[in-house]
């Protein structure tokens, strides 16, 4: 299939807010899919509502779906291919509980000026079975309390960002999720399982 035929495949728009970001430690994967003509950049968006964003173990971002808690979350917007798409599904651990892909709202930053409107494109949430207990974890059961909840994952967020590949392996991601959340919430937000 020529680039016209990937041209009309892209069917996928995915907002990333975290570690697929220029300039972090994923987006590798996304340069990867630019060069086969699987994911164009489409440029930097913002969710239309509020959700609550924090860093998990290892100074892992998770967004979590509770719409209307924490803050409007800057990121950036792509279109893939189906290829491009489960490649980014294996990434985020759909298949193992990790995350979830789920629909997401989303706007050009500074307006976009005319005929750039509200998106509609899906997103990579932490995975139900323990967003809530992460919401609670970064504060948000506090009434009042943003908590550990931040706007747009940025090299501060992402200060101490452990690598998938330098972190423990004997502990499944899951369990080191868990750990994280059953830790207390006043200690470093980078759990270290050594």
């Amino acid at each position: 299939m020529g680039a016209a035929g990937k041209e009309e495949e892209k069917q996928a728009l995915i907002f990333t807010y975290g570690t697929l970001k220029k300039g972090f430690s994923n987006h590798g994967l996304l340069e990867n899919m630019f060069a086969t003509g699987d994911a164009s950049y489409l440029g930097p968006y913002t969710t239309l509502d509020e959700f609550p964003l924090l860093c998990g173990p290892f100074k892992v971002p998770f967004l979590l779906n509770f719409p209307g808690s924490g803050h409007r979350v800057s990121g950036e917007l792509y279109a893939v291919s189906p290829a491009a798409l489960n490649r980014m599904d294996e990434l985020e651990g759909t298949t193992k509980g990790h995350y979830e892909r789920l629909p997401v709202e989303v706007e050009p930053i500074g307006g976009g000026g005319e005929g750039k409107a509200v998106m509609r494109a899906e997103a990579y949430y932490a995975h139900r079975s323990y967003a809530e207990e992460m919401w609670r974890r970064g504060g948000g059961g506090e009434e009042g309390n943003g908590g550990a909840f931040f706007g747009s994952y940025t090299e501060k967020e992402a200060e101490g960002y452990v690598k998938r590949a330098d972190r423990p392996q004997r502990v499944s991601f899951l369990d080191q999720i868990r750990l994280f959340i059953s830790s207390p919430a006043n200690t470093s937000n980078s759990y270290n399982s050594d």
